[in-house]
């Protein structure tokens, strides 16, 4: 007999508290295993199921649809890769735009920067938001007046912007579900053309070693190297993401992630030697990639 998608659910969230831990398979029975504490939030939108538990290791731990998004411990290289590669390599990122990033650690990031004078954040799920809040004081920086939180959908809004962005930033979950638009050529094409002409697109895009993401990895270097003049891949380490190396995509309309300028201004900054994964050498040495990887998205 054919399951339903929440008896399936259902079935999984008993076993999880049968074995006390939590299990994230990303090919057959190959996966992650944490161990947990207690179950903290558990909320079902129109979307997708949203769920936080208390780790016996990692902090309190959020989870959507049965896929990691962040724990308390390993959330910060994750958010300051995926803002501070795109926001130093702009001279000056006055106007940006976050499509998800519920949980607030990408905006807490981007508003260190004190060029930044406006920040969109479009989250599709407000259950995310609230999880965050109650569950992740620590990560999120709602009640700054420059943020202004939309909750619609990223796809659909970046297709009608009127005033252009310095730096968009993706910071959406796997391709699926909900985010599955956020990997698609059309996507990209608003996106490109939500951009000034200056600016700078920075997206997560799965991790390389898990095979099952390769099509999808392919698909958005692809179309980003037929909109934008500038593309490539950079790599990051978090241990609580599928097999660990996670890959994000660079792209601009004009600037280099590598020019030396940069390094000029992350080493000038007030605040990039308070960071607890970022710095000039961790910028540049992130676009240096394996052959295994080069071969995926050649």
């Amino acid at each position: 007999m054919l399951l339903s998608y929440l008896q399936r659910k259902m079935i999984l969230k008993q076993h999880i508290f049968m074995s006390l831990q939590y299990n994230e398979f990303y090919h057959e029975r190959t996966g992650l295993t944490i161990g947990l504490k207690k179950l903290l939030y558990s909320k079902q939108s129109e979307y997708q199921l949203t769920e936080v538990y208390e780790t016996d290791t990692w902090g309190n731990l959020m989870i959507i649809d049965g896929m990691v998004m962040l724990s308390e411990k390993d959330e910060f290289v994750y958010h300051e890769m995926i803002a501070h590669t795109a926001l130093f390599s702009h001279p000056n990122p006055e106007r940006v735009l976050i499509i998800g990033g519920g949980d607030g650690g990408t905006a807490r990031e981007v508003m260190k920067h004190p060029a930044v004078q406006h920040l969109d954040m479009v989250e599709i799920d407000r259950n995310v938001v609230e999880a965050s809040r109650l569950h992740f004081p620590d990560v999120g920086d709602f009640e700054n007046p420059k943020i202004n939180l939309l909750f619609e959908d990223g796809i659909a809004f970046v297709k009608n912007v009127t005033e252009p962005y310095d730096v968009i930033i993706i910071d959406g979950s796997d391709p699926v579900g909900p985010a599955e638009g956020l990997f698609k050529k059309e996507f990209y094409q608003s996106c490109y053309e939500a951009l000034n002409e200056d600016g700078i697109l920075t997206s997560q895009t799965e991790s390389p070693w898990v095979k099952s993401y390769h099509q999808s990895i392919q698909a958005v270097f692809r179309n980003l190297k037929e909109l934008f003049p500038v593309s490539s891949m950079y790599l990051c380490f978090i241990p609580l993401y599928p097999a660990g190396m996670w890959s994000m995509a660079f792209a601009s309309k004009k600037y280099e992630a590598c020019d030396s300028v940069v390094e000029e201004r992350i080493k000038s900054s007030t605040f990039a030697g308070n960071l607890r994964y970022y710095n000039s050498e961790i910028h540049y040495a992130s676009f240096a990639l394996p052959n295994f990887v080069k071969d995926i998205v050649r």
